[in-house]
């Protein structure tokens, strides 16, 4: 299987969508590398997906920027999962979530003893946020607080 190259992906994906390039962040500084303390099969993992995803009921993401999160409950049924999302085709996300919020796979993943667990909530949002800094000092701090508070060990990253 061949990686997907992401970048010019995205780059003509917004160029279709009628919008300005997108400037990607350029971080100066490498993250700190956290390996995790113990193997998968006794941690609790978390997900964070940037697919647009929201519960049946909740309100759907509206704009381009839009920092807002949903919490999705792990245990929900997947045909109560929606997707909107203003930058790409819907169209598979709509038929099964789990193309961009992979519930489905995560919880056999526990069945099969591959996890230990689920945090009791999964976090969405809608990727496209074009300012890096409400990312940075708003929406990262965020997701790290409900992270820390749900005491997973390691967290999946969904990116759209």
């Amino acid at each position: 299987m061949r990686p997907v190259d992401y970048i010019p992906r995205i780059h003509d994906n917004y160029a279709r969508l009628g919008y300005k390039a997108y400037n990607w962040v350029v971080n100066r500084e490498t993250a700190p590398w956290a390996p995790l303390r113990k193997p998968l099969s006794q941690c609790r993992l978390g997900l964070a997906a940037s697919g647009g995803i929201y519960a049946a009921g909740q309100v759907a993401f509206h704009h381009k920027d839009d920092t807002s999160l949903r919490e999705i409950p792990t245990d929900i049924d997947t045909k109560e999962l929606r997707a909107t999302h203003f930058a790409y085709d819907l169209s598979n996300a709509r038929t099964d979530p789990n193309v961009v919020f992979p519930i489905d796979t995560l919880r056999r993943l526990v069945r099969e003893g591959f996890l230990r667990g689920l945090a009791s909530r999964f976090h969405t949002f809608m990727g496209g946020i074009y300012s890096s800094r409400r990312v940075t000092e708003d929406l990262a701090p965020r997701l790290t607080a409900r992270f820390l508070e749900d005491g997973v060990d390691a967290v999946l990253l969904v990116p759209v």
